[in-house]
């Protein structure tokens, strides 16, 4: 019995890649902004992105002619961290980031939202106010 898609080795390395980018992304912050956790995180995120989604996929996501400010806020925040100025290129990154990724923001949310443990932290009363507004959703019932 094959599943609906199929999950190519490639594609499996991608989602531990961007993993690790993402790790390597937060324990830079958490170390105070380390400029070389910083990059490799950036750079491992990057390419597992790549490799999840394919390179042409993520060149045309990236190069859109709508997202265009926001990418070059994103890399233009990973070249800045590179060069040393890590504070002031994750603030770029981040600001990029959300404006790439907030299209997908609601309904990462709303998967989360139905996962067993993590759905009923994310569903406590100040938690689930402040989601709502970052859904878009203000009139959300519970089934």
């Amino acid at each position: 019995m094959t599943s609906m898609f199929e999950i190519t080795d490639l594609q499996k390395i991608g989602v531990g890649l961007a993993g690790f980018g993402i790790s390597f992304l937060f324990l830079g912050m958490l170390l105070l902004f380390d400029k070389g956790l910083l990059a490799i995180g950036n750079i491992l995120f990057i390419v597992g992105l790549s490799c999840v989604i394919g390179v042409q996929r993520t060149l045309k996501f990236f190069f859109q002619r709508q997202k265009i400010k926001a990418s070059l806020s994103f890399f233009g925040g990973i070249s800045v961290v590179l060069f040393g100025w890590p504070l002031v290129g994750m603030l770029l990154e981040i600001y990029g980031f959300i404006l790439l990724f907030s299209g997908f923001f609601p309904v990462a949310i709303n998967f989360m939202r139905r996962v067993p443990i993590l759905g009923t932290v994310l569903n406590l009363p100040g938690i689930s106010g402040l989601l709502d507004l970052v859904v878009g959703d203000t009139r959300r019932t519970m089934v």
